[in-house]
């Protein structure tokens, strides 16, 4: 699974289990953010929409489930 770690100066940082590279922040959709499921097309790393999802909802899940 891709997941874009963070943005900066041009450069999107993702990471890949427990490897990360860097590309260039205009290889990313226009709707590609932080956090975010990417999956590669032709050079462009597209979100993967319902993975971002489903990553945001176990993360919120896991949040509420330290203060319960």
């Amino acid at each position: 699974m891709l997941i874009v770690d963070r943005i900066s100066d041009g450069i999107a940082v993702i990471e890949d289990g427990d490897i990360c590279f860097d590309v260039p922040a205009a290889a990313l959709a226009e709707d590609v953010g932080e956090g975010d499921v990417v999956v590669s097309e032709n050079g462009v790393y597209i979100k993967d929409q319902s993975a971002s999802a489903k990553r945001r909802s176990d993360i919120i899940k896991l949040q509420n489930d330290l203060w319960e």
